[in-house]
């Protein structure tokens, strides 16, 4: 095994001096959550309710978090999943006391009342991804990103999901300060067809079991305040108090717009258990590290001369030993990571090459 690394150490950095730096990873390695989401054959109704056999037999996914991974929300999130060759069915149940929305304009922001939230990726990479935003009055905000906002993506509001139906059910009255209500919930289907349309170097038109996609759930909560009856987002001096947010897989970080961070969405003709790989594992390191590079404690050396070169020591995480490398380019800078059986790296552009 020495004579491997050994090996990689020469291909990679010749003869050469490196510098050697420790890099501080703690709390910044994801690992996301997954859902193994099982096919139907039962025709399934968009009305809110989880009243069909197939969403009674579907597992419910564990209890939203907050975004960070560490305080409990006050009040309970749960989602649920199935598809069929048309559509991934997303069903969501949000415990909530007092249920209010105001906007009802398709695609403005949604986010300003409380809402549910979807991102989805059928990419192996950050790039080309949906997102969807629905209230407790139904209105829906469905766009697309090019690539994450930190790396400079675009969001598009002009992006329509042909074929996307939702429907809300409310478990109280909305709207209404004079009473307390218990739940709504989100049932929506969404067209494969639409999303696999995301997808690059695309040369399927359908989903089969064993596919793996990104998916990831958000909730946006706001403390209210009430003026002559009518809900609002609350304030104080003026300005607004910080919304909350719920998620099913924590990002580490308050930014939903982490690709990478999200679950591992596996499609399934009868459900099972899904194993993470090594080399997930990996990908998940070697995103953690790229953070630090791009955005973090180490993005000074973005601007290091060409041909500049590092040597992280090693990272020790699940009783692995991982080692990483970095390299300034002309373009930009690499940086490779490797264990005992593989080498992957990712670019300036945050997409990893095997």
């Amino acid at each position: 095994m020495r004579i491997f690394f050994s090996v990689i150490v020469v291909v990679l950095f010749g003869c050469k001096n490196i510098e050697t730096i420790e890099l501080n990873l703690k709390d910044k390695i994801i690992i996301p959550k997954h859902y193994v989401v099982s096919k139907t054959i039962e025709i399934i109704e968009i009305d809110g309710i989880e009243n069909e056999t197939s969403w009674k037999k579907a597992n419910y996914t564990d209890n939203f978090i907050d975004i960070e991974g560490t305080k409990v929300p006050k009040q309970k999130t749960n989602v649920k999943m199935l598809w069929d060759n048309n559509f991934l069915y997303v069903f969501a149940k949000l415990y909530e006391t007092h249920i209010w929305g105001d906007i009802t304009e398709r695609d403005k922001v949604i986010y300003h009342n409380n809402d549910f939230e979807v991102f989805i990726n059928p990419n192996k990479n950050v790039f080309n991804y949906g997102e969807i935003e629905i209230n407790a009055l139904g209105t829906e905000w469905d766009l697309f990103l090019n690539k994450p906002y930190r790396l400079k993506g675009k969001a598009d509001s002009s992006w329509n999901i042909e074929g996307l139906e939702s429907s809300v059910f409310i478990d109280g009255t909305i709207n209404n300060p004079n009473d307390v209500d218990n739940y709504w919930t989100v049932e929506m289907a969404i067209p494969l067809k639409e999303i696999l349309s995301l997808k690059q170097n695309n040369n399927s038109n359908k989903v089969v079991s064993g596919d793996m996609w990104r998916i990831n759930f958000s909730r946006v909560n706001w403390d209210y305040e009430l003026n002559e009856g009518v809900y609002s987002r609350k304030k104080e001096n003026g300005k607004l108090l910080p919304e909350y947010n719920w998620v099913w897989s924590p990002q580490g970080i308050i930014n939903m717009h982490l690709p990478e961070n999200w679950g591992y969405l596996v499609f399934s003709e009868n459900g099972g258990i899904f194993n993470l790989s090594d080399k997930l594992i990996n990908e998940q390191i070697l995103y953690a590290v790229f953070r630090e590079v791009a955005f973090g404690e180490y993005k000074y050396l973005k601007n290091s001369k060409l041909n500049y070169q590092v040597k992280f020591k090693d990272i020790e995480f699940l009783n692995r030993k991982i080692s990483c490398n970095f390299l300034k380019t002309n373009r930009g800078y690499k940086i490779d990571l490797y264990d005992e059986n593989s080498i992957i790296s990712i670019d300036e552009t945050g997409k990893i090459k095997n």
